[in-house]
């Protein structure tokens, strides 16, 4: 089990205050905090994204694909479970939203991983333990609106990468899909550094 780095509180408070700036991040927190699913999170491109657009002078919605909707329910990790929130999601928002909002329960990612990546994947235990395995610390983010308004913030590789413009290969779990993920990336943002290593 990976030891989360703590979180500076200069780049905590500055990563609320971009995701609080980004107006369809925050509409996409509130249903989701509404509809309650199990040990749920936004995370990846939907909430480092935001930060690479305010740290390079972008509008806070450029760039985002989609917006990865985490929860963790082991209770049942049949697709059709998974499939009934799919769509009370879905019916809750609107157009283009509605289409945008992926939904995936980390219980079952292991039973799909491999066959579609090519690497073996483990069981998780909770929502916030996929980001360990992300392709890069800066996409090891995650965060979840809480009832009192105030964020929960997961980042077990710190934020020291996405607030410096740094992209690296995930220290503990290095991945083939790094080259393409980071190619990526540079044609959206080529200010961002990529180090191999």
């Amino acid at each position: 089990m990976h030891q989360d780095r703590p979180l500076t509180q200069a780049h905590r408070n500055q990563l609320e205050t971009i995701i609080r700036a980004t107006p369809n991040l925050m509409r996409v927190m509130r249903v989701v905090r509404e509809l309650a699913p199990p040990d749920w999170l936004i995370m990846s491109g939907a909430i480092y994204q935001p930060v690479l657009n305010h740290l390079t002078g972008r509008d806070p919605d450029y760039g985002i694909k989609d917006y990865d909707l985490a929860y963790f329910d082991a209770s049942d990790i049949s697709y059709e479970a998974e499939d009934v929130l799919i769509r009370r999601v879905a019916a809750a928002f609107e157009p283009p939203l509605r289409e945008m909002v992926e939904v995936r329960n980390q219980a079952r990612v292991h039973l799909w991983f491999e066959g579609k990546f090519g690497e073996p994947y483990a069981p998780l235990t909770r929502s916030a333990e996929a980001l360990e395995r992300f392709v890069s610390p800066s996409f090891a983010v995650g965060a979840r609106l809480e009832g009192d308004d105030s964020l929960t913030v997961s980042a077990p590789f710190g934020l020291d990468d996405l607030f410096a413009l740094r992209m690296r290969p995930n220290p503990i779990r290095p991945t083939n899909g790094f080259a393409r993920a980071s190619a990526g990336v540079l044609k959206r943002w080529p200010e961002v550094t990529v180090l191999e290593a």
